[in-house]
């Protein structure tokens, strides 16, 4: 699936949250859907869990 069209029925879905649910299922659609981007980065191989917890400045 093409990144747009991820983004489109994020948006949508995002969007009947907000006007059915109100502000509070907005946010709660919001974060589920950001848990469910990492895992799935996660799960593609795209991502190392390690990455959360080593520091940045590792050069130095």
């Amino acid at each position: 699936m093409r990144m747009a069209f991820a983004g489109l029925f994020a948006g949508m879905a995002l969007a009947f949250a907000g006007y059915f649910g109100g502000f509070g299922a907005f946010l709660l659609v919001a974060a589920l859907g950001a848990v469910g981007f990492v895992v799935g980065r996660f799960l593609d191989g795209d991502l190392d869990p390690g990455d959360f917890f080593r520091p940045r400045d590792r050069g130095r």
